[in-house]
């Protein structure tokens, strides 16, 4: 349930649960990968006169790849949310809430969803501590072993290069 009669909420608090299919318009195009349903938790309370205040999970497993030798890693992730929710006519244009529209008789959750969830998806992932990368001239997996490329020499370090080699 992703949406919040408000009438309700003026009522009491409101339990909110939903499981969002990996496949969901919510999801797709968004550039976040899931590898399983993403599942969202919450309460909806009120918090004074046009103020309310959602605390929620939202949890899954996001499919990415590492950083550094691009294989697919799956990043379990589990991210507490407390948001605020003004009604339009409270709002300042810079504070940190979402805005519920004048006259509305209920919230729509799914644009919080899909804004917390960017924002929760880890940006660097490695697949291991110590991932070791592509090489970049040939591309190969450094991971599997060394690849046959030839280190570059700088050319800066070719005068004692030759010094060491005793010429």
């Amino acid at each position: 349930m992703l949406r919040i009669d408000l009438v309700a909420a003026r009522e009491g608090p409101v339990e909110t649960k939903a499981t969002i299919a990996k496949d969901d318009p919510l999801i797709v195009g968004s550039g976040v990968s899931l590898a399983s349903p993403l599942s969202v938790t919450g309460r909806f309370t009120t918090a004074g006169t046009g103020r309310y205040y959602w605390q929620a999970r939202l949890a899954t497993v996001v499919r990415t790849e590492c950083r550094r030798c691009l294989t697919p890693v799956d990043v379990p992730l589990s991210q507490p949310l407390g948001l605020v929710f003004v009604a339009e006519e409270d709002a300042v244009p810079d504070d940190d809430c979402y805005v519920v529209p004048r006259r509305a008789t209920a919230v729509d959750l799914t644009g919080a969803v899909r804004e917390e969830l960017l924002l929760a998806v880890p940006q660097y992932v490695e697949c291991r501590e110590g991932c070791r990368g592509l090489c970049p001239h040939c591309g190969a997996d450094l991971n599997a072993g060394p690849c046959g490329c030839q280190p570059e020499i700088d050319p800066r370090w070719e005068a004692l290069t030759k010094l060491r080699k005793g010429g």
